[in-house]
């Protein structure tokens, strides 16, 4: 079973959103997405679902960045 970072994408309310992605890493998040439905019993998200759950991990997790937010505060 894959270590993923993600939990289970929570099914909410759509939201629109126009980014232009480089293809490797669309593929990569459609890949993501296969990887994390498989490990949830689920179907696949959509990958755009994706982005919102991995920028918040990653600034959450970004040392340098809370260091830097809370120096500024």
């Amino acid at each position: 079973m894959a270590k993923l970072k993600l939990p289970p994408i929570a099914d909410n309310k759509p939201v629109k959103v126009a980014i232009e992605l480089p293809a490797a890493l669309h593929r990569d998040l459609v890949a993501y997405a296969e990887i994390l439905g498989r490990e949830a019993k689920q179907p696949p998200a959509d990958p755009i679902k994706l982005i919102v759950p991995m920028l918040e991990r990653f600034i959450a997790t970004d040392r340098g960045f809370a260091k830097a937010r809370k120096e500024s505060s």
